[in-house]
C-alpha cells in the first residue's frame, strides 16, 4: 500500500516544480507598464452632483407604458437607479406638479419643490419619498429648470440635471427652452438631459431644445427598462466626465477650415451619416490621444457604426478607430493613438515662428458615422457627439522593431520548451507508475 502512494507524492512534488520553474521563466521576460500620461486629470475638486427633476403632473396618471402608468413606471425605474447610485454621487430629486390639485394656474404654476435634497444619498429615505408621490397638478418645467440649479449651486465642474415629463410646459411664462438658454449663458457648467414620457411633437421640439440649448440628449422613452438604462447611464456619465467640462465647438466637412484644438474635452452634434473635421497641432515628440462619444439619443437604424481617422493634411489616413452595433445602446465610442514618427512620409511638418521650438504637423481628426434614423423619428438636431483630445509623450519604440519581434520570439519558445518538458515528464511518471503497479 505504501508503495502504491509513493508516484502520488512524487508526481505531486514533480508537477510543483514544474509549476515553479514555468512560473519562473515567465516572470524574468521583462514586464512593461504603461506610464502615467502626461496629460492625466488632475484629482477632482468636488463630487458629481446630479439632480432629477421628476414630472407628477395629473397626466401621470395615464396607463400607456406596457399597460402601466406613467407614474408607476418612473417610480420603480427612479428605485431602481437610487439602489444603483454610485457612493461618491451626490444626488437629490425636485418635482413639479406633485402637491397643487386645484384649477389656479398661478398657484400651480408654483408648485415645484425639492423632495430629497442634492447630496449624499440616503438610499431608503430617498426611495419611500419617491413613493408618497402622486400624480396633481400643472407642469411648470421652466421654473423647476431654475430650481434645480440652485439645487445643484455653482461650482467649477459639471453638473446634471435629469428631466422625465410626459409633456410641454403648461405654465409659460418663463419658456423652458429660454431658462435652458439662459442658464447656459451664465457659464455655470450645467447640462440637462431630456426624457420624454409622451411623443407628440410640441413635447419632442421643446426637450429637444431644452437638451440642445445646455449640450445635453434628449430620449424618447418607450418601456421602463430603457428609461431605467437611460437615467442610470447619465448618473454614471457624470462620474466620467464631471471633473472637465466640455468645450462646444463645430467641425467642419473640410480640414483646412476646421476648428484647431487643443487638449480638452469638446462637444459637438452630427448629423445622420455625416462627417466631420477638426485639426490638432502635434509636435515632434508628442502621441495624439483620441476618443469620440456619440450619444444615440433616439431609435436608429440597425446595424451602424462610428469611425474616427486621423489624417494628414493631404487626407493620407495615419490611423483609425472604429466602433459598430447591431441594436439599440445608449452611446458608441471609439479611440486611436498616433506618435509623430512618421515613417511612411505621410506628414509634412509645418515651419514654425521660432527656429528653437519643435515643428508641428497638423493632423485631420475625421469623425463619422453611419446610422440611420428609424421611421417616423426627426434627424435634426444632430446628435451629440464628446471629442477628446490629448497630447502626451511619444512611447519609444522597444528598442527597433526587431527587438520587440525578438521578444515575442522567446516567449513563443519558452512556452513551447514549458509544454514539452512538462509532456515528458508526464509521460515518464505514466511508465513508471505502470511498471511499479505490475511488480505488485
Amino acid at each position: 500500500m505504501n508503495t502504491g502512494r509513493r508516484p502520488q507524492t512524487r508526481l505531486g512534488s514533480l508537477l510543483a516544480a514544474l509549476a515553479i520553474t514555468g512560473a519562473s521563466l515567465l516572470l524574468g521576460l521583462p514586464a512593461h507598464a504603461d506610464e502615467p500620461s502626461a496629460g492625466a486629470a488632475p484629482a477632482p475638486k468636488e463630487a458629481p452632483r446630479v439632480d432629477l427633476i421628476l414630472d407628477v403632473s395629473g397626466s401621470m396618471n395615464e396607463r400607456d407604458i406596457q399597460g402601466k402608468s406613467r407614474i408607476s413606471v418612473a417610480q420603480q425605474s427612479l428605485n431602481d437607479v437610487i439602489d444603483a447610485l454610485p457612493a461618491e454621487t451626490e444626488f437629490g430629486i425636485r418635482t413639479l406638479g406633485a402637491t397643487y390639485p386645484g384649477n389656479d394656474k398661478n398657484l400651480g404654476c408654483q408648485d415645484t419643490k425639492q423632495l430629497y435634497p442634492v447630496g449624499k444619498t440616503n438610499k431608503v429615505e430617498a426611495k419611500t419619498a419617491v413613493a408618497t408621490l402622486r400624480p396633481t397638478g400643472w407642469t411648470p418645467i421652466g421654473l423647476a429648470l431654475r430650481g434645480a440649479a440652485q439645487d445643484l449651486g455653482k461650482g467649477e465642474t459639471t453638473r446634471r440635471v435629469v428631466l422625465i415629463t410626459d409633456g410641454e410646459d403648461t405654465c409659460t411664462p418663463p419658456d423652458p427652452c429660454d431658462v435652458a438658454r439662459e442658464l447656459a449663458s451664465q457659464g455655470i457648467h450645467l447640462v440637462v438631459d431630456t426624457l420624454g414620457l409622451a411623443h407628440d411633437d410640441k413635447t419632442r421640439q421643446q426637450l429637444l431644445c431644452i437638451a440642445n440649448a445646455t449640450g445635453g440628449t434628449y430620449t424618447d422613452v418607450r418601456t421602463q427598462e430603457q428609461l431605467t438604462d437611460k437615467v442610470k447611464q447619465l448618473v454614471d456619465r457624470s462620474n466620467d466626465t464631471y471633473t472637465v467640462t466640455p468645450v462646444k465647438t463645430t467641425g467642419t466637412d473640410k480640414c483646412e477650415t476646421a476648428p484647431v484644438l487643443a487638449p480638452g474635452v469638446y462637444s459637438d452634434r452630427e448629423k445622420f451619416s455625416e462627417h466631420r473635421v477638426y485639426r490638432v497641432p502635434v509636435k515632434a515628440g508628442q502621441e495624439l490621444r483620441a476618443s469620440v462619444s456619440v450619444a444615440l439619443d433616439r431609435p436608429v437604424a440597425r446595424d451602424y457604426g462610428v469611425l474616427l481617422q486621423a489624417t494628414s493634411a493631404t487626407g493620407q489616413e495615419l490611423v483609425r478607430g472604429t466602433d459598430a452595433g447591431s441594436s439599440r445602446t445608449d452611446v458608441i465610442s471609439t479611440g486611436l493613438r498616433w506618435s509623430t514618427d512618421d515613417s511612411k512620409g505621410y506628414v509634412t511638418a509645418s515651419p514654425t515662428s521660432s527656429p528653437s521650438a519643435k515643428p508641428e504637423t497638423t493632423v485631420c481628426l475625421v469623425v463619422s458615422n453611419s446610422l440611420a434614423p428609424q421611421s417616423g423619428v426627426q434627424a435634426d438636431p444632430g446628435m451629440p457627439v464628446e471629442l477628446t483630445v490629448d497630447l502626451a509623450s511619444a512611447s519609444p519604440a522597444p528598442e527597433g522593431a526587431a527587438m520587440g519581434l525578438g521578444r515575442g520570439w522567446i516567449l513563443l519558445l519558452t512556452l513551447t520548451l514549458a509544454g514539452l518538458l512538462f509532456g515528458l515528464l508526464f509521460g515518464w511518471i505514466a511508465r513508471w507508475r505502470i511498471s511499479v503497479w505490475r511488480e505488485n
